[in-house]
């Protein structure tokens, strides 16, 4: 079994994916990982906290989709089994439109919740607003009194979900973003009323309500949610874009009519209309019609590419100006479109290593940010401060909310993913985009990844008393009923050169040597000079051109009119137009290019001649290639392998990165970390620095995350109150908490300017 049917039988019945609702910080993460790890037979459970998606895999076949969503539920939260990408897409929407809505609702609670707030604060800092007179007596009790009733709403209507999901996080004995914010609001609060109800408990003027911490921290918390709602919203947006080039209607063919009919009517084997401008319903084959496609969408090439009879075609490409008739080969789910969404939706939803680091921090901090909080109170209390000992032991549950660093890694991983799917560049796990940044080596593939794949015309010449045209028409006519490489490309040739073609007749192939045909009632020979003179020709006056030909490792292929020599051509498979301009910008930036192929040395260091000297190994086998690879690795590089995905298989998946060329094709879906849909290498040197780009998108997310709460959490304890008197107000606490994730969620959005064409080799500036 090759690596690539290993890959997707591993992939195959071994995972299972599901939509969990109830999670809000990361946290949360660490308790559903935990209640899936616990069912028999999983072997890994990732949780991927934006996306709110747990992927599973297990071993065997014991386990069963609803034991995990048991499991889920016992553990607090709610499990929907996603069943396939179409559901997986579907969900996603219903997710994205639902934050849409509870950007809404939240806005609508701020609202509630300034407004009572306003006054709140006011009351408490009436003694600072310079111009009103002071409150004393019974007058200072009703204003007290009056403000804690209109906290009331704010801490029970515009911040109860904080309590209940603190209560329901107690329950499950674990702790979460609620039991910060409902514990340090609730003790404010608890304080702050037993200060209005009985101030003779607390000794001098200490017993002094803050009830403007509590309905500011809970009102700017909740602004917080709304605008991360809103940034968030949209997070689909990759997904959108792919599976809406599916039309919603496809213009059927029965018989002599044609009738409009909805898409998820459309079966494999129907025949399909497709006429100028409209995009393709779904994968087929041409059965009549000529035209050019646009599949820029798949390959990022904005080139169109003439489809004939014969040709496949791929849904959501778009036609050019004829009409084509098609048979629908894959519909649905089966389509290369909804195979690119499942990869895109997978990897999005995968969780690179740096990540899994976080959630594990993150899985220690709610309770050791309790036991801080805990330690200040008693410090502060014991010193004879029963209110600051409040006031900073609620600052540090508030500014101490992980929501930021639950968006960090995974927001920045899902927008870069999306960018690059927009690219062209298909990647299918995020730790590939992690590894990527570092490569320093590239081993290339030569047939199909740095050369075209196919053989073209690089050299032609008629014999004495030939023309070209002549020789073209003859040529080319002669051949265009062959099937083989060679033939095909001299035919092209003669095309492209405006020679218009006549009829051959008595048409004879011998394979491995060329073809015969008569052309305007001559017999026309195309094939190996050894050939031609098999059957009588003197090729002689072909001798020299031919062995230059064959000294640059290019193929002669001899052309005979009449029984005379009249000319030959040149055929060799051509370096893509943009592997010099790319392979020269990766050495310039210190990475190590190695081509190694399986085809002859002469031919070998042609084409890295015309790459600029790139280091050669020829005549090796694909095990060879992915020794060299290990070799490589031995030495201490990052390798990445770029290849047609088949024959390379064992090299990619020996390299550190995997890179498929497959023009769009299914094996390079299957085969390696990362394919590249297109027919260009430019897709690796992007890769490369989106990588980089996302890192530093990562870093800086999580430096912003955490420096919320590394510089925060000791000012709010009131480690400068002494020397400085400087205690950060839980109101101050309360903000910066809230809009830490606004802080991330903005930084990680910038990733959406990138702009591979744009951006100079040396790297890719984010600002």
């Amino acid at each position: 079994m090759n690596t690539t049917d290993m890959r997707t039988k591993e992939e195959a019945n071994q995972e299972v994916r599901l939509r969990v609702r109830g999670m809000n910080c990361a946290s949360c993460v660490a308790t559903v990982e935990r209640a899936l790890a616990s069912v028999d037979g999983v072997a890994e459970a990732q949780v991927n906290f934006l996306e709110a998606l747990a992927r599973v895999r297990f071993a065997g076949s014991g386990v069963v989709p609803p034991a995990l969503v048991r499991a889920v539920g016992e553990a607090g939260y709610e499990a929907r089994v996603l069943e396939d990408a179409l559901d997986a897409l579907e969900s996603a929407r219903v997710r994205d439109d639902a934050r849409i809505a509870e950007y809404g609702k939240l806005l609508g609670r701020f609202r509630i919740g300034a407004l009572c707030a306003v006054p709140v604060v006011l009351i408490g800092h009436w003694d600072m607003i310079p111009g009103l007179p002071p409150l004393e007596g019974e007058v200072r009790m009703a204003m007290w009194r009056l403000s804690g009733l209109l906290t009331l709403p704010v801490l029970f209507y515009v911040g109860r979900d904080f309590f209940t999901g603190a209560w329901a996080a107690l329950k499950r004995r674990t702790s979460n973003m609620d039991t910060l914010i409902g514990l340090g609001t609730g003790m404010a609060w608890l304080y702050s009323t037993v200060a209005v109800m009985a101030p003779g408990l607390f000794p001098g003027d200490t017993g002094r309500p803050f009830y403007e911490a509590v309905a500011v921290v809970i009102t700017l918390v909740v602004l917080g949610q709304a605008l991360e709602a809103r940034a968030k919203g949209r997070t689909a947006q990759a997904l959108r874009s792919l599976f809406d080039l599916t039309p919603k209607t496809a213009d059927r063919v029965s018989g002599d009519r044609t009738e409009t009919v909805p898409v998820a009517e459309i079966r494999a084997g129907d025949v399909l209309l497709v006429r100028p401008g409209s995009r393709v319903p779904f994968d087929g084959r041409v059965l009549s019609g000529e035209s050019d496609v646009d599949e820029s969408m798949l390959t990022g090439e904005s080139v169109p590419v003439v489809k004939s009879p014969g040709d496949a075609v791929t849904g959501g490409t778009v036609n050019g100006t004829g009409v084509l008739t098609l048979e629908a080969t894959r519909t649905g789910a089966d389509t290369v479109l909804a195979d690119i969404v499942r990869m895109v939706e997978k990897a999005q939803g995968a969780k690179p290593p740096v990540q899994k680091v976080v959630d594990a921090i993150a899985s220690y901090f709610v309770p050791v940010v309790i036991l801080v909080a805990l330690v200040t109170f008693g410090v502060w209390y014991g010193a004879g401060e029963p209110r600051l000992a409040v006031v900073a032991a609620v600052s540090v549950l508030v500014i101490a909310c992980p929501c930021a660093l639950g968006l960090a890694t995974p927001l920045s991983v899902m927008i870069a993913i999306g960018k690059a799917a927009r690219c062209g560049i298909i990647i299918r796990n995020g730790e590939a985009l992690q590894k990527a940044r570092r490569v320093d080596a590239v081993v290339l593939d030569k047939t199909g990844t740095l050369t075209r794949g196919r053989p073209e015309v690089v050299y032609a010449a008629p014999s004495e008393g030939f023309a070209k045209g002549e020789l073209f028409r003859a040529a080319g006519s002669a051949v265009s009923a062959s099937e083989h490489p060679a033939a095909k490309a001299v035919a092209r040739y003669a095309v492209a050169q405006g020679t218009v073609l006549k009829r051959a007749e008595d048409f004879a192939a011998y394979p491995g040597r060329g073809a015969s045909a008569v052309v305007d009632g001559k017999r026309v020979l195309v094939g190996s000079p050894s050939f031609l003179a098999a059957l009588g020709v003197d090729t002689r006056p072909l001798r020299s051109s031919a062995d230059r030909i064959a000294a640059a490792a290019r193929t002669p292929v001899a052309v005979a009119v009449g029984g005379s020599a009249a000319g030959i051509f040149g055929v060799a498979d051509t370096v893509r137009h943009d592997a010099l301009p790319t392979l020269s910008r990766l050495r310039r930036s210190g990475v190590e290019v190695v081509m190694a192929t399986g085809d002859a040395k002469s031919a070998a260091e042609n084409i890295a001649a015309q790459l600029g000297g790139i280091r050669v190994l020829a005549q090796v086998s694909p095990e060879e290639k992915a020794r060299e690879i290990r070799e490589l690795r031995a030495r201490g590089r990052t390798v990445a392998m770029v290849g047609d995905g088949i024959n390379d298989a064992p090299a990619l998946a020996e390299a550190d990165v995997g890179i498929a060329m497959g023009g769009g094709t299914e094996v390079a879906l299957r085969t390696g970390d990362v394919a590249l849909l297109g027919d260009s290498l430019r897709g690796v040197e992007v890769l490369f620095r989106l990588s980089r780009a996302a890192h530093r998108n990562i870093v800086q997310n999580l430096i912003g995350a955490f420096a919320y709460n590394v510089i925060g959490i000791p000012v709010a304890a009131g480690v400068l109150y002494t020397s400085f008197g400087l205690l950060l107000s839980p109101m101050i606490a309360g903000a910066a908490m809230a809009f830490s994730s606004v802080t991330v969620v903005a930084n990680a959005n910038r990733l959406r300017r990138f702009r591979p064409d744009l951006e100079p080799a040396g790297g890719l500036p984010l600002s």
